[in-house]
């Protein structure tokens, strides 16, 4: 029941527009709004007179019936499309460059088939196209008939395409392809598509093309059919239908405002009604020159430089109906569940809001006895590395029961009477002497405490993954702060890359500085999880992670010492300490101890430190290593020595950075 309040939301996207960007489309939008007032109070009768259109629009449209399909694919394996009630086809999975669907409509008498190009939420900008920008290039559709009792298919010849909208012919790549008019669908060529890009702020209306067969069609029942299509980029939401009406063609009119007309008056919406009157203006002679100024400010519409996803819900017409399954399979729904919380905790007060913002205030209320004391949890755990409740991700009954809980219950308390002010938590938290304890242990706590369930001592673990990372990088002075943009791919191994399912041809690894930005920015592939987060137990992508589970291995060593990204770390880090640590190994050693740890070395271990770089200096002058690959990587590479160094100290520093970046006080919080 409670899943069924977030069934409905899905992630959109979105632009984001610059502060110039917001006032030059205020302006540009508030001009448009001037401009068809103006009309409204010209044209005294314009409600009665676009009525009268739109009956007339409706009234002349052919008879369609959308296509049920049984069989839905693409050629590369990549695409899944499946279909909605409303018998749209959802383009689901990676892009494809091709799609094919098979069913088994009556085709008795047919003469033309027609391609919505549709609005769907899970589009980027609601499509209808899965491009960057929700945008589409269709090469070819083709269309092949296999009757009852044959293995062989039929190829239809499909003639005189129309669509509401074309764009001009447009040459790409030296003039050897081409889009631009619908015409491009059916001439055979992979090297031309049909596409309907209107401009910016009009590039995500839908769209739809009609074909005629060159003959009507004349089967048998059982008759199956085959339509193909190749693209060069991909539609998300489109939809299939067949007339029998002679020589169909698409209206000229914009198709938002064709399906708008198809409404009954008294149920169009905002949006319906927007597109009816901008396609009825169009249509009169008389408003030539006002709609040519509308055109002319559609053209100062800024084109936003990034986007943003967000939660929104889905329109009622789209609405996702949620099902108990069966054993939890996806594929065996047993009944519908309407929206309602669990009979044992608080009610859900009776509210006309939507259902997702009366389960938001469900949880915050102060009756709620989970929301607030999760939250402190997962804070507390952050902090200390485990939380009072240790099962983070489970308060049921089989959670163990804290040893705590006063405190867990007051803090939640105090969470809510500060208004849920994360902040506030965080300093009530690390004010305490419970924080700010000292990690040391004598072997009397640990023998009774091993695991300070009971908080006896400061918390000391290993850091998460991402931390762990971005340390490295920060000390070695490479860490770039950039903030937003697109995710980074990093370095994997090649044979990380060969044993993929489908290989990654993108997977190209960013350049400084790009290279070292937060690992928070790492683009993250379900599949192939990151090798070396995965050592330091990150959790992959399949599913939500309330609570690390830290390992102790060899491996988190051999990954700090060997990972490239550790060891281009380890290179600059030690230019850094011989840039800034002063002339002597001694000093550098203690600025390095400080770098690492923000506290000097113990006598002992500076020693240890001197005789391991002493030792690291002897094997490059017996011509163990060479000098320049350990300080670059590259044999014939010579780094951007500090003065008076040689590349023998940075190589011997860099074998010494990668001990330094590798110690357990340098990757724990103490």
């Amino acid at each position: 029941g409670m899943f069924a309040f977030l069934n409905d939301s899905y992630e959109a996207q979105s632009w984001v527009y610059t502060d110039a960007q917001q006032n030059k489309r205020v302006e540009v939008l508030q001009g448009i709004q001037q401009l068809e007032d103006q009309i409204r109070r010209e044209q005294p009768s314009w409600d009665q007179e676009m009525a009268a259109w739109a009956a007339q629009l409706a009234g002349s449209q052919p008879e369609w019936h959308a296509i049920v399909f049984d069989d839905m694919n693409s050629v590369s394996g990549l695409n899944h499309p499946t279909q909605e009630p409303d018998r749209s086809l959802l383009m689901k999975g990676h892009n494809s460059g091709d799609v094919y669907m098979i069913g088994e409509p009556s085709v008795q008498g047919v003469t033309g088939l027609r391609l919505e190009l549709l609005n769907h939420g899970d589009l980027p900008f609601r499509g209808p196209g899965r491009s960057s920008l929700g945008t589409w290039g269709i090469r070819e559709v083709e269309v092949w008939l296999q009757q009852p009792g044959s293995d062989s298919w039929e190829k239809q010849k499909l003639i005189n395409p129309t669509a509401d909208f074309s764009e001009p012919e447009q040459k790409h790549n030296e003039g050897k392809d081409a889009s631009g008019p619908v015409s491009f669908l059916i001439d055979g060529a992979d090297n031309t598509w049909w596409k309907a890009d209107r401009g910016i702020g009009r590039r995500n209306a839908p769209s739809v093309a009609v074909m005629q067969f060159e003959s009507p069609l004349d089967a048998p029942a059982g008759t199956r059919m085959k339509i193909a299509m190749r693209m060069t980029d991909m539609p998300g939401c489109c939809r299939f239908s067949l007339t029998t009406k002679a020589s169909p063609s698409a209206s000229n009119v914009d198709f938002d405002a064709v399906m708008a007309a198809a409404v009954p008056a008294n149920k169009r919406s905002h949006n319906q009604q927007t597109a009816l009157f901008a396609a009825w203006r169009k249509s009169i002679p008389q408003l030539q020159s006002i709609n040519e100024q509308i055109t002319a400010l559609w053209d100062q519409y800024p084109q936003a430089s990034t986007s943003v996803l967000h939660v929104a819900e889905r329109e009622p017409e789209y609405h996702r109906p949620t099902y108990i399954l069966k054993r939890g399979n996806w594929d065996q729904p047993e009944h519908a569940v309407a929206p309602h919380v669990p009979a044992a905790f608080h009610p859900l007060p009776e509210s006309d809001e939507p259902p997702r913002l009366q389960f938001a205030r469900w949880l915050v209320d102060p009756q709620s006895p989970l929301a607030a004391r999760v939250a402190v949890n997962r804070v507390w755990q952050i902090i200390f590395g485990s939380g009072l409740v240790e099962t983070s991700e489970d308060f049921g009954t089989r959670a163990p029961v804290p040893e705590y809980r006063d405190i867990l219950d007051w803090l939640a308390v105090d969470f809510m009477e500060h208004n849920w002010s994360t902040k506030h938590l965080i300093r009530r938290i690390t004010g305490s002497q419970t924080y700010q304890q000292t990690s040391r242990v004598t072997a009397r706590l640990l023998e009774a405490d091993p695991q300070n369930r009971l908080l006896t001592r400061g918390s000391r673990f290993r850091a998460d993954a991402e931390i762990i990372r971005d340390s490295a990088m920060a000390l070695a002075g490479l860490i770039h702060h950039k903030i937003g943009g697109p995710g980074v791919i990093p370095p994997v191994p090649q044979n990380v890359l060969d044993y993929n399912y489908v290989y990654p041809d993108y997977w190209k690894p960013a350049e400084a500085p790009e290279r070292y930005r937060r690992t928070v920015y790492g683009f993250r592939k379900r599949s192939m999880p990151d090798p070396a987060m995965s050592t330091l137990d990150a959790p992959n992508a399949d599913f939500a992670c309330a609570r690390r589970i830290r390992s102790n291995t060899p491996l988190a060593a051999l990954t700090e010492l060997n990972e490239p990204i550790f060891v281009e770390c380890a290179q600059a880090l030690a230019l850094r300490i011989l840039r800034e640590g002063g002339p002597e190994d001694v000093a550098r050693i203690d600025y390095a101890y400080q770098l690492c740890m923000a506290r000097s070395p113990t006598a002992a271990e500076r020693d240890v430190l001197m005789d391991h770089l002493a030792a690291q200096r002897q094997r490059i002058a017996d011509g163990w290593l060479n000098a320049r690959e350990v300080a670059t990587g590259k044999a014939h590479l010579l780094p951007q020595l500090p003065e008076n160094c040689t590349p023998q100290d940075a190589a011997a520093w860099t074998l010494t950075s990668r001990v330094l970046l590798n110690l357990d006080e340098t990757m724990s919080r103490n």
